[in-house]
């Protein structure tokens, strides 16, 4: 379990990223801040496993404050997928797995054979192994940065927009095996995005943020789509007047369409 106690993080120049911000991530659940550019959503995520310090408050894992930690044994029992996969590229495949491990002092046969298993996980074929970064897709690295961070077997992940950098079929699918991988496993896992949709198709619990890591809002992706807490939630979410939903019939099938008769979508039978 991750709590925020109170956190707020000022930079020298005497900006505020985030105030007063307190929040518990239910364990072995999916949590989501959603939030635009500036709400603290990565700050606060960050802040986790140290790569932000807090300017006050305390961030806790399990009861412990993770600033009485060491900074790199925290680190490495943390899985972290970045945006952009952050691979190392001068390494394979199979060595970029394996390295937490290692650094944990795993013989390397044995964290070689877990990287296998995981590449499995992901979806990915064996013959990837021995590939360098370079020569990976941006899905496919992804799903590498994926097996990298469960690699130590973490119990917390922590995602920062991990998708938002590969074409929308890639994103789809990353996310699908996402949701399969936790059925399975039950990880504790933190994400951030600004994309409303990701949100609530991931997240068993999603926290939207304003400005600063004000909480505007935390419920299930149902709960805050049927009650709105405020204006700000509503047009965040695209819940307005002018995007009311309805259903219309064509050849059969019932299509769901917008305010402006756009289709959406169909309803299934």
């Amino acid at each position: 379990m991750i709590e925020f106690r109170e956190v707020s993080k000022t930079y020298a120049d005497g900006s505020t990223a985030v105030a007063n911000f307190s929040y518990v991530v239910p364990s072995n659940k999916i949590s989501v801040m959603l939030g635009s550019s500036g709400s603290g959503k990565t700050t606060l995520m960050r802040m986790v496993n140290r790569m932000i310090d807090p300017t006050m408050g305390r961030v806790l894992i399990d009861g412990n404050d993770v600033s009485e930690a060491d900074a790199v044994e925290l680190r490495r029992s943390i899985g972290y997928v970045l945006q952009q996969g952050g691979l190392l590229p001068h390494r394979t495949v199979l060595d970029n797995i394996s390295t937490v491990p290692v650094l944990n002092g795993m013989n390397r046969n044995k964290a070689r054979a877990r990287s296998y298993e995981l590449l499995e996980t992901v979806g990915l074929d064996a013959s990837m192994t021995l590939r360098y970064p370079a020569q990976l897709s941006g899905g496919q690295q992804q799903r590498v940065g994926v097996a990298r961070a469960l690699a130590a077997d973490p119990s917390l992940l922590l995602m920062d927009e991990p998708f938002g950098a590969v074409d929308p079929i890639s994103r789809r699918e990353l996310q699908s095996e996402l949701l399969r991988i936790q059925s399975d496993l039950g990880k504790t896992i933190l994400l951030v995005t600004h994309d409303v949709d990701e949100a609530f198709l991931l997240g068993d619990e999603v926290v939207v943020l304003k400005t600063g890591g004000v909480i505007a809002q935390t419920g299930t992706p149902s709960q805050i789509v049927a009650t709105p807490a405020d204006d700000f939630v509503r047009k965040f979410i695209g819940q307005s007047t002018d995007k009311e939903l309805s259903v219309t019939n064509v050849s059969g099938k019932k299509i769901v369409v917008d305010s402006s008769g756009r289709p959406l979508g169909v309803l299934a039978t």
